[in-house]
């Protein structure tokens, strides 16, 4: 078994670090929708376009982040998917709650039926070191 040089992050601090950036990043997107999107196309049209960017970011930090990360075996990717999924969960419902969102507003964004995305953004979250990995071998094949 080879053992990581000692000033090498864990693999759970590898994925912490992801995590980070992924949030950084679509709280950077966030921003820009609610200033110039929304603005520009509406609420509905720019919350669509926004999750798709939104998809981009997630899937594309993962696949560029994918060696590093070093999610290599789908036990991995999984154990990865599932902090990056909690961990958006957590930091939604906070973001939520700061903004002064009651909890039936908050459950909306997860409701499909209400057109709220963020379930399927979950899912994303959860699936997306997978897809990083796979988007990664293809990419280097």
């Amino acid at each position: 078994m080879k053992v990581p040089p000692p000033s090498s992050p864990s693999f759970w601090g590898r994925a912490l670090a992801v995590w980070l950036l992924i949030a950084a990043l679509e709280t950077l997107h966030g921003i820009v929708r609610g200033l110039w999107l929304e603005p520009a196309l509406g609420a509905a049209t720019a919350q669509r376009l926004g999750f798709a960017l939104g998809c981009v970011i997630v899937v594309g930090t993962a696949w560029a982040t994918s060696r590093w990360l070093g999610a290599a075996t789908r036990r991995r990717q999984w154990q990865a998917g599932l902090l990056w999924l909690l961990l958006m969960l957590g930091f939604e419902l906070a973001i939520g709650r700061a903004r002064g969102f009651g909890w039936a507003r908050i459950a909306a964004e997860f409701d499909p039926r209400q057109g709220g995305l963020m379930l399927f953004g979950l899912l994303l979250m959860f699936l997306a070191p997978g897809l990083g990995a796979r988007f990664g071998r293809r990419h280097t094949a």
